[in-house]
């Protein structure tokens, strides 16, 4: 028996990239729902010639509206797949999904990990331990969430989970400005995050970390050792690693300036944001204001 998809995807003046992402799916049967934070572009007007299930709700951050899309749309599908705007699903991935949801699946399988093909400045970065990179951004109706983070959040399955071979093409950026701006945002918050961990250990409604889990639960455990290095040695040895052991070189120019800026810069960036706040937080409270 066919099981059936609904598609989830969240939006905010993305009118250069929603049509793209949504004409990607046409090629799976499903249901999409848009949940958009008050676009004020063209948005909404492309969605409109795709579907019908558009809902609107403030934006607090990208967990919590993932999360409160998960509990309060209409969903009906036996499957849930969670989209960015910036993402296209690739005819690989269409025809493996396609296939998967044309039989009745194992009753215990409930999630399925999908790798990201970043395109960066038009390239497919492919080196440097980039590729792939897997996200449960699928899973059976009821036995998803995404982490409680401000930032790097990925969603938790409940359940066994499968490892498809097709991609998610992920269309990072539109321009360098808008790159370095998301990420000195994100930094502050990784930073926000990594400050408060000190004091406040990781919460079980997380990934847990797991050298020999599935391919998040060891991202998760590496990321973890990672964070226990010290502050701006961390960033040295990690770009090294992954330009030179990993061969990020392979990449080409435009590899070198996306592994500079996300595997060294992004990652200084948030050092130097940790020890600003650690530097706060050590004045005495009448010098905090």
């Amino acid at each position: 028996m066919a099981e059936s998809l609904d598609i989830i995807i969240l939006t905010y003046n993305e009118e250069k990239n929603i049509e793209a992402c949504l004409k990607s799916t046409l090629p799976l049967n499903s249901n999409i729902y848009i949940v958009d934070s008050g676009s004020t572009d063209n948005t909404l007007a492309i969605c409109r010639k795709f579907t019908g299930n558009i809902f609107d709700h403030p934006f607090e951050n990208y967990a919590a509206q993932r999360n409160w899309a998960l509990a309060n749309l209409p969903l009906q599908g036996t499957w849930i797949f969670n989209v960015d705007a910036d993402h296209r699903i690739s005819e690989e991935l269409a025809l493996e999904l396609n296939a998967i949801l044309s039989t009745q699946t194992d009753a215990d399988l409930n999630g399925f990990l999908i790798s990201r093909r970043t395109i960066f400045m038009d390239k497919w970065i492919k080196h440097g331990g980039h590729y792939p990179t897997y996200h449960a951004n699928m899973f059976r109706r009821g036995y998803g969430s995404c982490e409680d983070k401000l930032y790097d959040q990925h969603f938790l399955v409940n359940g066994r989970t499968k490892i498809l071979k097709g991609d998610i093409i992920d269309i990072i950026t539109d321009s360098i400005n808008t790159f370095v701006t998301r990420h000195n945002h994100w930094a502050t918050l990784e930073a926000q995050y990594q400050f408060a961990k000190k004091n406040k250990p990781d919460s079980t409604e997380l990934i847990q970390p797991k050298f020999w889990g599935n391919p998040m639960q060891r991202r998760r455990y590496l990321k973890n050792k990672y964070e226990s290095f010290p502050l701006f040695v961390r960033p040295v040895i990690y770009f090294l690693i992954r330009y030179f052991i990993k061969l990020g070189f392979l990449d080409g120019k435009t590899g070198f300036v996306f592994h500079f800026l996300q595997g060294f810069w992004f990652r200084m960036m948030i050092d130097i944001k940790v020890y600003e706040l650690q530097k706060t937080d050590s004045k005495p409270d009448e010098l905090k204001a």
